[in-house]
């Protein structure tokens, strides 16, 4: 295999490399034998930290789906995995011969675990391949490349799924229920803070806003998003939002730390603080009869959380990739629905995209026209 960069990728992104026919009469569910499956090939595309320790390791308890396929710029990567869970010779692929995986019916999926500015692309190209696509979060860097991945998934008639795990673990689902019951009344304030304290290793990726899109928004900050969203049951019609900087020579082209305010329609009101040098992780929803939370909300688990009435809401831990990947994985085969779809990304894109003008724009109130966009 060649060995190509992500710098090197993402100079070719913007020149639409790799585009390939779609094959439309595809059996997305089945093989190509017309057989159905019972356990989808899942391969991942980009074998970093996520990979490696949360993705693969989970892929091995999925009953829905399997380690079939790995995509990377690495060789001496493709060799350790390769020998660790035994992947054929034909089920591994490099950034420039990726979309030859079209012809490959052992992989159904294509999960894309790669820096944000590369998500579009290569999702697409998995689309035209006649892959179902899992996107990990954020979706893109924009709203455009959203509509344009939904695009590609619409016309190759195959599913697309965001990386959004906690949709799948029961501490999130159970807050869903809460609010959806009314079990303490009406929600009328939610706060989400998702975050962490970068102190080393500022050459990475996430630093550097061509590959990343952003900061701590682009990062934790959706997870805060989220949760503000299903903490409250509604998407938002406004938002403001601030910046901080306190670590400037550190977070040299990124957003360190960012504030936002939101306006929900039946009244409430929610507040979001996200952060790239700060430990918080916590989701609270205070409604007209009492109030529940969470803490931890957003990390990979075990997760916590308790009522105003003295209720301690705990279930046994899972890995959230597993339920997340099975879960997706029971909406191909099985029609059932799509805990996380597109269209829910886009939003979460779109409101981003508004906390950023937010910034640019000093502060200024932004009304948005999100609607049901996304509500699960």
């Amino acid at each position: 295999m060649k060995k190509i960069s992500r710098r090197t990728f993402n100079s070719k992104l913007s020149m639409g490399i790799g585009a390939v026919a779609f094959a439309g009469s595809m059996p997305w569910a089945c093989g190509m034998t017309g057989t159905k499956k019972e356990s989808l090939g899942v391969a991942l595309v980009g074998l970093g930290t996520y990979s490696t320790y949360e993705l693969a390791p989970s892929l091995t308890q999925t009953q829905y789906c399997h380690l079939a396929g790995i995509v990377t710029g690495t060789p001496e990567k493709a060799k350790v995995w390769k020998d660790k869970y035994n992947i054929p010779n034909e089920n591994i692929y490099d950034y420039e011969n990726f979309d030859t995986i079209i012809s490959n019916d052992a992989i159904d999926v294509v999960y894309v675990v790669l820096p944000n500015s590369m998500h579009a692309d290569f999702c697409i190209r998995a689309a035209k391949a006649g892959k179902h696509v899992i996107c990990e979060k954020p979706m893109a860097v924009s709203v455009a490349e959203c509509d344009a991945i939904i695009a590609a998934c619409d016309t190759a008639g195959v599913k697309l799924s965001v990386g959004y795990r906690l949709h799948s673990e029961p501490y999130t689902q159970e807050v869903k229920r809460m609010v959806s019951e009314k079990t303490f009344g009406d929600v009328r304030y939610v706060s989400a803070d998702a975050g962490y304290l970068s102190t080393s290793h500022p050459e990475q990726w996430r630093l550097d806003k061509s590959l990343s899109g952003g900061g701590a928004l682009m990062n934790m900050g959706v997870y805060a998003i989220q949760s503000v969203i299903y903490g409250s049951g509604q998407n938002p019609i406004t938002v403001s939002a601030q910046e901080f900087s306190t670590r400037p020579q550190y977070f040299k082209d990124t957003d360190e730390t960012i504030t936002a305010q939101f306006e929900f329609p039946n009244g409430a009101i929610g507040n979001i603080m996200t952060s790239h040098n700060a430990n918080v992780n916590r989701l609270y929803t205070s409604c007209d009869k009492g109030w529940f939370e969470l803490n931890p909300a957003n990390n990979y688990g075990p997760l916590s959380g308790r009522t105003s009435s003295g209720e301690t809401i705990q279930f046994p831990h899972e890995r959230q990739q597993k339920l997340q990947m099975d879960d997706f994985a029971k909406h191909i085969l099985n029609d059932s629905p799509n805990v996380a779809p597109g269209e829910m990304g886009k939003r979460d894109m779109i409101i981003v995209e508004a906390i950023y003008k937010c910034i640019a724009e000093g502060g200024k109130k932004i009304k948005l026209d999100l609607g049901t966009m996304g509500l699960s």
